[in-house]
């Protein structure tokens, strides 16, 4: 979770009371003014004494949350995003085993961090699924790596209408006995949970 603050917001000179949420990549505003501002779209972030300032969409806006708080939000918000690789754990060294198809542009880009990309072994899996069946069938087919405590992510898409969701996967997976330990956004159409080998 992000970091939240109550504070006076100054919108365009408008005062007003909010709860302010640091949830990259938004900073979302509850209260008396009801926004959710990607982080993308700030403009001229810095902070002035114990007010953060930016602007958003033309707009003039000013959080009053102290020096120390003002001044490490600045700091997070000018802080280039994690790559997915990253966020995946995907590095130089990785040999980086799929299972499914790798049918996103940011995965793809991903998985040319890796060292090596195999259909049958590595020190981390990446399992896209779509249906159940899909997730049941690559439970089975990492069955042995998963015990000896190689991490999975599972990819599967965002937002409702789809014939796989995000408790379903945590369910099902948690009933092999394993236990998700991440959760990650890998792009505007897939969602990623990661699941490890349960401690006894």
């Amino acid at each position: 979770m992000g970091r939240e603050a109550q504070c006076t917001c100054i919108w365009n000179g408008a005062e007003c009371k909010v709860k302010a949420l640091l949830e990259p990549p938004d900073l979302i505003l509850r209260g008396e003014i009801r926004r959710r501002i990607p982080f993308a779209k700030m403009k001229t972030i810095q902070s002035d004494g114990d007010s953060l300032r930016f602007k958003f969409e033309g707009e003039s806006v000013s959080l009053q949350l102290g020096n120390v708080v003002a001044a490490k939000w600045a700091e997070t918000l000018l802080k280039p995003p994690p790559t997915l690789a990253k966020k995946l754990g995907i590095t130089p060294e990785s040999m980086v085993r799929v299972i499914g198809p790798v049918d996103d542009s940011s995965l793809k880009v991903a998985l040319t961090k890796a060292k090596k990309v195999s259909k049958t072994t590595g020190e981390l899996i990446l399992a896209r699924v779509d249906t159940p069946a899909d997730l049941d069938a690559a439970l089975h087919k990492a069955a042995g790596q998963l015990k000896t405590g190689v991490p999975i992510w599972f990819i599967y898409r965002k937002g409702p209408g789809h014939p796989l969701n995000e408790n379903q996967v945590r369910q099902t997976a948690l009933a092999t006995g394993i236990v998700d330990t991440k959760i990650a956004a890998v792009s505007a159409v897939f969602s990623a949970l990661r699941f490890v080998k349960r401690r006894n």
